[in-house]
């Protein structure tokens, strides 16, 4: 059987397959209108007939957001409440914009009903609900052609009676349902109603697409990535496609947290250019989550690897503005039209202008699968650089300039405005674009180490093979210092341990092959936000640690509250394991460098080597300027950048 990673991205579909001992890649353009065309096509080419083991990291509930394209969807909490949703908090994302106007809610205040019934903070009830106030908005839901329902009830993570009597009404309607206790049993009514409206707007289009696939597939079995980095069920990815909406650049980080850490780095920032953005998400040690993200400003209260995303690509389209500065992004070309050297498009982008400068060797893109034109480029090179006052390849070189300050910015993010120095990390680069700005970013910010692994084009499907099948749950407990002991949290997370490890064993895991770990988001008294502590040990000593390097000072004085408590089951499968070479060797094959060509750096044009990576063997030293190309990417190694390839096959440079 082979085990197959799947990642979708805005400009190409990546897999990674294991066949025996051996691996192999295979890249084809995406199909934005349809994504599963690209991937039944591409599991046709490499299944061949044969049966196969998917993990699939999927767009469909990004876009779905992103494009508000999600079905009609429905909202229903309590009498009073019906706008929560779309009053939200009081923080502004445009505070000084006196003509700022929020874009209308996916959820139309026609379609958001109130009902009758209350649970109070303590989950007592103190209105009884009441089914013969409920049928007039059955009625309505049902005339307006409702696809999906999103219901969230005050306090229903502590007592879910009345959503669930709602939820059997609501079946007589035949309409799929989100529950706010199942998606989320966690306080904060606003974030919970987000999180599920989300669910409820995604999930039948992920519906429909699982299914297709499923169909495709037969009795092939088929996991979906999480934001999280774990994988997932499709059929628990139907329900909870809330879960997915960063599967493709988590799939990445893991793939980059697991390669690292067998390499012997285990503090990275990773950088994932891709043809549409650029992800970067920084790993001190362990994988980084958040329970504080966002998709298109709706709050999404569901564990993720933090990664921030900038609209930086190989595929953002450089132009001109009004003023007569040069822009680059956020809006890509995409698979189709794409950049002007893919054939069909007719702006310029990030990848034009590093084949302009001789950064891509036009004969060799993609293995040798696609070759880039170059004619129509010259001459839309040279009518931009004449409208902005510059020759052609000052031109090439400012966006160049442009795109790499935007990801820098992006890189001190999630690096110095959080307290880390990036000198202190290693950058490990990834995606089909990366290799060729990894380097100057490097260079940008100081970071000394540089780490390529092999096949970078297609980290993120490396790391769906090797994520672990993860199901994360949450429920609100607050209690304090005072009157909580070890062994009442004990108790707190045993019937929540007692449902992972059952749900993992239902998709035939041993017990032996299940971790916990257990948590608590914990606060001073009187604070609003939460540090996500492990639980273990001292548990109070441990958050105040993390308190002061996340703030800078810790108050012993204060009294220590949690809030919620979180568990984590992970299910750990048979992984693909990478070979190390016994042996290193610093005599480069005769077949490795394949010719030499000209590249410009810095306004220089330099004799630059173009290497077979391939060919190179560990121990083989690289040093810049060289070009190496690859099936899933070409990197770029300037002449600052020194290095050689290690004994996982990795190249490792030193930035000067």
């Amino acid at each position: 059987m082979l085990i197959v990673g799947v990642d979708t991205g805005g400009t190409f579909t990546d897999f990674i397959y294991k066949d025996g001992e051996t691996w192999g890649v295979h890249k084809r353009l995406s199909t934005p209108h349809d994504p599963s065309e690209a991937v039944i096509n591409g599991l046709k080419h490499i299944a061949d007939g044969r049966r196969v083991q998917v993990v699939h990291g999927s767009t469909v509930a990004t876009n779905a957001i992103l494009e508000r394209k999600g079905v009609k969807t429905a909202l229903i909490t309590n009498e009073g409440f019906e706008d929560v949703v779309q009053i939200g908090r009081q923080n502004r994302s445009q505070l000084y914009n006196l003509s700022f106007c929020k874009k209308p809610h996916i959820v139309p205040p026609e379609l958001r009903f109130g009902i009758s019934g209350r649970i109070d903070q303590t989950g007592k009830e103190i209105e009884p609900f009441s089914e013969e106030k409920v049928k007039n908005i059955l009625n309505k839901i049902k005339e307006a052609d409702v696809e999906s329902v999103a219901l969230c009830l005050l306090f229903s993570y502590l007592n879910p009676d009345h959503e669930n009597r709602m939820r059997d009404l609501l079946s007589e309607v035949g309409v799929p349902v989100s529950v706010s206790h199942e998606i989320l049993a966690e306080f904060r009514e606003f974030e919970r109603t987000s999180t599920t409206v989300i669910n409820a707007y995604v999930s039948p289009k992920m519906t429909r697409y699982l299914t297709f696939l499923q169909e495709f597939l037969g009795e092939d079995s088929l996991r979906i990535m999480q934001s999280n980095g774990g994988s997932i069920s499709a059929e628990t990815a139907m329900n909870e496609s809330v879960r997915t909406i960063l599967s493709g650049p988590a799939g990445g980080a893991v793939g980059a947290h697991a390669i690292g850490k067998m390499a012997g780095y285990d503090n990275l920032i990773t950088f994932d250019m891709g043809g549409t953005s650029s992800d970067v998400a920084l790993i001190n040690g362990e994988l980084p989550l958040t329970l504080e993200s966002a998709i298109e400003d709706y709050p999404v209260k569901v564990p993720m690897i933090d990664i921030h995303t900038v609209g930086a690509g190989g595929g953002s389209i450089a132009r001109i503005d009004a003023g007569g500065s040069l822009t680059v992004g956020p809006e890509s070309a995409g698979a189709d039209p794409g950049p002007i050297c893919y054939g069909k498009g007719s702006e310029i982008t990030v990848t034009d202008a590093n084949l302009y400068l001789g950064r891509l060797i036009p004969e060799h893109f993609l293995g040798g699968e696609m070759s880039l034109k170059t004619d129509k480029l010259n001459s839309a090179m040279e009518a931009m650089a004449t409208k902005a006052g510059l020759s052609p390849i000052e031109l090439a070189e400012g966006i160049l300039d442009i795109a790499n300050t935007n990801m820098e910015r992006a890189i001190r993010v999630i690096s110095v405005e959080r307290g880390f120095d990036p000198r202190e990390f290693t950058m490990f680069s990834f995606g089909g674009a990366g290799g060729m700005h990894c380097a100057f970013l490097a260079k940008l910010l100081s970071i000394p180490k540089l780490f390529i692994p092999n096949n970078p084009g297609i980290l993120s499907a490396v790391g769906m093979v090797m994520a672990d099948v993860i199901k994360d749950y949450s429920l609100t407990v607050m209690r304090n210092q005072q009157n909580t002991t070890g062994d009442d949290l004990e108790n707190l997370f045993a019937p929540l341990e007692s449902q992972g490890r059952a749900a993992l064993e239902e998709e035939g895991f041993a017990a032996s092959d299940i971790t916990v770990e257990r948590f608590l988001d914990m606060r001073y008294q009187g604070q609003s936000f939460e540090i996500i502590v492990p639980f273990g040990g001292d548990w109070i000593e441990e958050f105040s640690q993390l308190h002061k390097h996340n703030y800078g000072y810790r108050n012993d004085a204060k009294t220590v509250e949690i809030v919620n408590i979180r568990l984590r089951t992970r299910g750990m499968p048979v992984k693909p394991e990478f070979p190390e070479a016994s042996a290193l060797t610093k005599e480069m094959p005769s077949g490795a460098l394949i010719g030499t060509t000209e590249t410009v750096f810095d306004s220089i044009a330099m004799e630059t080597r173009i290497l077979d990576r391939d060919k190179l063997l560990p121990g083989n030293k690289v040093d810049g300027p060289a070009i190496i190309i690859e099936y899933s990417s070409t990197l770029v190694i300037p002449p600052f950048a020194k290095g050689s390839v290690d004994a996982y096959g990795n190249l490792i440079f030193d930035i000067e």
